[in-house]
């Protein structure tokens, strides 16, 4: 029997998002979704076009500007059952709303004993490289990622984005779903080619907690996360123009931290440099570090990290440029490696 191949069907990471939102809403009625404007606007970043068209103001609502306020709703509702999607619009203004965040939505299952289940999603948009100054370009995946009582997840692609969407959505627990900016294929904010993928139609889910290999090598490994993976294949192939074959780890989850996939890569090549937008102090970078040596996975060479440096996100273009992670760093950290 002669099996039709699906059409290729390419989407943005913002579209792939508001698909998963709907198709789970459409067979889901406890499924609805809140934030500022997220509703007729369809979301600052797209991810929440068309869904207020569908399902009207009652399930897809627009906030006031008082992110402790409908998040500590949204936990709320939650425990009592529905399952929300709320938007924080900027990771960055987790400071306003961090007890909702993590003294409620993340503790009261723990808080009661295992009687009362959190399942909701918090989608947050990360990263900079745009000049919106230090209050709208942080990553900080390593301040959630910190913190036990909540999934952290983060996407590098649409394929990834959907699955993952659906997965959160479904997950009994509280998922915090952070989306980077540049990858979002709004033209306003960059666009980054190879996050548009084809992303099938029907419902699926990715698992929660599982990174992939992006790329297979055998010299060097390159884990990163949203942003980072991009990096990290871009400095791939120019590596391999020089004869380096790179193996590229999209880690996809925080936490859960597949770190076995990991270990596994780096016990093939020896060599380890971590990509991260987040700051280089206390972050994912050093907890990927701190992994692969207390599993004694014998090295060729000190592991290297690039990520960004211990400063304020400046608003200036050149400054902001000179301070983010990019292909030619992580060429830089690989030539560091074969000085050592």
């Amino acid at each position: 029997m002669t099996q039709v191949k699906e059409k290729e069907r390419k989407l943005t990471i913002a579209r792939a998002m508001a698909e998963a939102i709907a198709q789970e809403m459409r067979t889901d009625d406890k499924v609805f979704v809140m934030g500022e404007d997220i509703g007729e606007l369809g979301g600052v970043f797209g991810n929440t076009r068309g869904l207020h068209e569908e399902f009207g103001g009652e399930r897809v609502r627009d906030t006031p500007i008082s992110e402790t306020a409908f998040i500590g709703a949204a936990v709320g509702a939650a425990s009592d059952g529905m399952k929300p999607v709320v938007e924080l619009m900027f990771v960055d203004f987790f400071g306003v709303c961090f007890d909702a965040i993590y003294n409620m939505m993340a503790k009261n299952t723990y808080f009661s004993g295992g009687n009362v289940t959190v399942p909701m999603v918090l989608m947050t948009s990360t990263g900079g490289g745009y000049s919106d100054g230090g209050q709208h370009s942080q990553c900080v995946h390593a301040t959630f990622a910190h913190l036990p009582g909540m999934k952290v997840v983060a996407p590098s692609n649409a394929y990834d984005a959907k699955g993952m969407m659906i997965a959160a959505i479904r997950d009994p627990n509280p998922v915090v779903f952070m989306f980077h900016k540049a990858l979002q294929g709004m033209g306003w904010l960059g666009t980054e080619k190879e996050a548009i993928v084809h992303v099938p139609e029907a419902a699926y889910e990715v698992e929660l907690g599982k990174a992939v290999v992006t790329r297979p090598g055998t010299d060097v490994t390159i884990v990163g996360i949203t942003s980072g993976v991009h990096f990290g294949l871009k400095a791939a192939r120019i590596l391999e123009e020089q004869g380096v074959s790179a193996e590229v780890v999209d880690l996809r989850s925080l936490a859960p931290l597949d770190r076995d996939t990991v270990i596994e890569s780096v016990k093939k090549t020896g060599r380890l440099i971590v990509v991260d937008e987040d700051y280089h102090s206390y972050g994912m970078t050093a907890e990927i570090i701190a992994s692969v040596v207390e599993a004694g996975v014998p090295l060729k060479a000190a592991p290297q990290r690039v990520a960004y440096p211990d400063i304020p996100i400046p608003f200036a273009r050149p400054m902001e440029q000179w301070a983010l992670p990019s292909p030619e760093k992580i060429i830089a950290a690989f030539n560091k490696m074969k000085e050592d």
